[in-house]
């Protein structure tokens, strides 16, 4: 019983981290992963906000139903702050218990949550085509976030009977999120009295070979020798004996080779992305001093530990699957592969020489597959995407910025500080994508952020003072102008 108890709770941990974390940014193809339980999450309770399509158009009226989160108990009613904690690229189930409590009850905040556009419940439409996606990007979720602060705002007014009165709002964000806030503060600085933006991926890039450069570097030389080695007999054993190898990994549904291969790098990234590197380095170096099966090895970790504790599955991978129009629970690999095929990339490619990944996993196969999954003329328009936004030259104020040393996004986000948008790089041997909020592992949750299992916690402590001392100043700065 005690056996199927701390199972269970395991399971429920990860399943915290997949709905927190979506594919497409945390889990590598993906991008995050999330969480769940009751002690996971302040609430679960869903509430609904009647959303506008498309915001950019003085025709189109139609509305549809957007899911979001609210957490009152640590409120200091009535002029306490109101904290927005974005959503992104999968469904959101709830608020989750990471160090924002901490920061809420510290600040007596009201915590608030809104599901993205087109993610777990809130979609427009019953069908996902690519022509029914056309308002799915980051624009339209930056308007979205706008009018709905507008009018929570307004609804809370209205319930402490008062009218054109403003809490001090402030933004948070993870990974794409994380982004998220950041370009929030850039577009509506009078909403918002400043943002933190975590492992924040503000500047889309085409080619990301930096992706795979920081695998290397994180996992060290023995482990990184040892991964190339793997890839190179996967790549070897693909010519010889294509599906017999697919089997071995519990991925004999992967037609395609480079989802094959894809999928293999993807399992060897979330143990640096989500801070357990020794889960795979360990035996994996341990296996190629004791001359043993490379291959072998690697295949029970990636069943034993990336399908298995951390739950992911390997049709995320197969692009039949993304090609799938269906709303389900599945849709978010879908949506996600959409944002990347026509705003941001994120390519995932690898470098021409030294690459832990293969070689196969290039520019053609991420483009081919955005033609196949959605149709002639998607592609990426990383250009313009990083025009309207600035990429890392932000011309924000009152962002912060954080990432960990071990976070191979980091590549992607502002890693130098400005005036007025600190940037800080939390250096540890687990700290990876979003160490200030999610603590160490990254995943599956620890709850309140809890930094003690980080090999470095003063180097966590010392950012997230920072945090709080920048937080309460521009609070107080925001009070004070009464924006």
């Amino acid at each position: 019983m005690k056996l199927a108890s701390t199972i269970a709770s395991v399971s429920l941990l990860l399943l915290v981290i997949l709905s927190d974390f979506a594919h497409g940014f945390p889990a590598p193809r993906a991008l995050l992963y999330r969480l769940s339980k009751s002690t996971n999450y302040l609430t679960t309770s869903e509430l609904w906000f009647n959303q506008t399509l498309d915001h950019y158009s003085p025709y189109d009226h139609r509305k549809f139903e957007q899911r979001y989160y609210e957490f009152l108990d640590y409120f200091r009613s009535p002029d306490g702050p109101i904290f927005l904690k974005i959503c992104g690229e999968s469904a959101c189930n709830g608020i989750a218990n990471d160090y924002l409590s901490v920061l809420a009850k510290k600040f007596g905040a009201a915590v608030v949550s809104l599901e993205h556009r087109y993610y777990g419940k809130s979609s427009p439409f019953k069908s996902l085509t690519t022509e029914n996606l056309r308002y799915l990007s980051s624009k339209q979720a930056l308007f979205d976030l706008a009018v709905f602060r507008q009018w929570y705002q307004e609804s809370l007014n209205l319930k402490l009977n008062r009218t054109n009165v403003e809490n001090p709002w402030f933004f948070f964000g993870v990974s794409y999120p994380g982004a998220l806030s950041a370009w929030f503060r850039l577009k509506f600085p009078h909403l918002t009295c400043g943002s933190l933006a975590s492992s924040a991926v503000v500047l889309a890039i085409y080619n990301y070979t930096e992706f795979d450069r920081q695998i290397g570097e994180s996992a060290g030389p023995e482990c990184k020798a040892a991964l190339q080695e793997v890839t190179q007999l996967v790549e070897q054993g693909l010519a010889s004996n294509n599906k017999a190898l697919k089997t071995m990994f519990g991925a004999a549904e992967l037609g395609i080779d480079g989802d094959f291969l894809y999928f293999l790098a993807d399992a060897a990234v979330i143990a640096f992305q989500y801070g357990n590197p020794d889960v795979l380095c360990t035996p994996l170096v341990e296996a190629k001093k004791a001359g043993q099966d490379l291959v072998a090895a690697y295949a029970k970790y990636v069943k034993d530990y990336y399908l298995g504790t951390f739950g992911v599955s390997v049709q995320t991978y197969n692009q039949k699957h993304l090609k799938d129009t269906a709303v389900t629970e599945d849709s978010a690999d879908r949506l996600w592969w959409f944002q990347v095929c026509t705003e941001v990339a994120y390519f995932q490619v690898a470098p021409s020489n030294d690459s832990v990944r293969s070689s196969k996993v290039d520019t053609r196969y991420h483009l081919d597959l955005c033609k196949n999954v959605f149709g002639e003329g998607i592609y990426p328009d990383v250009d313009t995407t990083n025009i309207y936004y600035g990429g890392t030259k932000i011309a924000g104020s009152k962002i912060i910025f954080t990432n960990g040393s071990q976070d191979p996004w980091r590549h992607a986000s502002k890693q130098i500080s400005s005036p007025d948008m600190p940037s800080f790089l939390i250096t540890c041997h687990n700290c990876g994508h979003g160490t200030d909020l999610r603590g160490c592992p990254q995943a599956p949750l620890s709850p309140e952020g809890d930094a003690q299992k980080c090999t470095s916690p003063e180097a966590v402590l010392k950012v997230r003072q920072q945090i709080v001392e920048h937080i309460d100043l521009w609070l107080s700065e925001c009070q004070n102008s009464d924006v």
